[in-house]
């Protein structure tokens, strides 16, 4: 597909033709670019790709046409100008923020994060001499309270992992760049499909590709995407020199999976939906937390930027641990994980496996009780989901 006619074509069909390179051979399904170095046909082509005079691929630790399909398709899905492939999802959360500040300087985050995104703000960051405060995500406020002159980034995740808070991304970034600060969002639970957060004014967003890109429980990897001047001035030059990769397998087969992405995406939030309306109000269950429902806390939000819900529903049973547990161990078709995104429907118990480095005041602040539980939607019929659902919670 050339690159001047992408977007003109809707987000289905971007996501099985953009960004595909062909050999000469003119293969229909993308090419499998195994292969560490490249060859030079003189000592002056090398110098001049080396030293970027000449376009060309160099060591497959930071450029490869496999991952180049790869970003090229997610850059086109996203909207970007630009996007660079990672091993794992947290290895582009650590890059994007690690690329925008030094020692010194100061990041703003929402407290409701996943428990590794809180560790690298927290105490990976701050190894290194970098400050941060962690704030209401839904108090325009305290984000304007918690800049100070050395503010370089703002984060934040929309939907929250795992109590599917949804926050005002344009007020944010409206903040953010006020206080010449960049704003990055992690879109995971919301997918490229239903919200765009550089539309709404974000710098840059990251997606763990394990989940939904994949969404068939095979391969880890990640992506950042924002502008070109973005990616080059705070993303190309770290992943040159310290290598958080991905693999050119990976990438291959998360090409594949994107073909389906939409597909996928479409049937497990029709049946998260169905699963929340149906566990809603069932005598062991103390609150249900849905994205596509009027009663969400951030209903006028959700309608203002995201386009659907979610894939996901999270809920609390009563009786706390032990309530949940005795709840888990009778599902017989929903597996007890902690991925999300796949096409086998999935729980978690956050305060046991995702937040379980949080202290009990901590996880009791954002909302995340013993009973939690997060349920990821599958392919499934929906029927036969709740059927499990409904019969493991008669048991509680």
């Amino acid at each position: 597909m050339p690159a001047s006619r992408e977007k003109t074509y809707r987000p289905e069909t971007r996501l099985v033709h953009a960004g595909i390179q062909r050999s000469e051979f003119k293969e229909i399904s993308e090419t499998l670019f195994l292969t560490q170095a490249y060859l030079y046909d003189s000592a002056e082509e090398c110098e001049a790709r080396f030293s970027g005079k000449i376009p060309g691929y160099v060591y497959s630790r930071y450029s490869n046409p496999t991952m180049s399909m790869f970003e090229q398709r997610m850059a086109a899905l996203e909207g970007a100008e630009a996007a660079r492939a990672t091993a794992t999802g947290m290895a582009a959360v650590t890059t994007a923020l690690m690329g925008l500040v030094r020692a010194g300087d100061h990041v703003v985050a929402a407290k409701a994060l996943f428990g590794s995104c809180r560790w690298v703000i927290e105490d990976w960051l701050g190894r290194f001499g970098v400050t941060s405060t962690l704030v209401d995500g839904k108090d325009l406020s305290q984000w304007k309270g918690a800049v100070t002159k050395n503010t370089k980034a703002f984060f934040m995740e929309t939907p929250t992992n795992p109590c599917l808070e949804v926050y005002d991304i344009a007020a944010v970034a409206e903040i953010a760049h006020g206080a010449g600060a960049k704003l990055v969002v992690d879109n995971v639970f919301a997918t490229p499909l239903y919200q765009q957060p550089l539309a709404l004014g974000a710098d840059c967003v990251v997606y763990s590709a394990t989940k939904h890109l994949d969404g068939q429980g095979r391969v880890l990897g990640g992506v950042i995407l924002g502008s070109e001047k973005f990616i080059m001035d705070h993303v190309h030059q770290l992943i040159r020199q310290t290598g958080p990769s991905l693999s050119p397998f990976n990438a291959w087969v998360l090409l594949k999976s994107l073909e389906t992405l939409s597909i996928r995406v479409e049937r497990q939030t029709r049946n998260a939906a169905a699963v929340a309306d149906a566990l809603a109000g069932h005598k062991a269950i103390a609150r249900l937390i849905y994205p596509g429902r009027t009663d969400h806390p951030q209903a006028a939000i959700i309608k203002k930027q995201m386009k659907a819900g979610s894939t996901l529903c999270s809920f609390e049973v009563k009786g706390g641990k032990e309530g949940a547990f005795r709840f888990l161990n009778a599902l017989k078709l929903i597996g007890i994980t902690n991925n999300l995104g796949d096409a086998k429907s999935l729980v978690t118990h956050p305060t046991t496996t995702t937040h379980q480095r949080l202290t009990p005041a901590q996880r009791a602040e954002l909302g995340i009780g013993d009973g939690l539980v997060r349920f990821s939607a599958g392919l499934e019929h929906p029927d036969d989901l709740i059927e499990d659902l409904v019969t493991a919670l008669d048991a509680v």
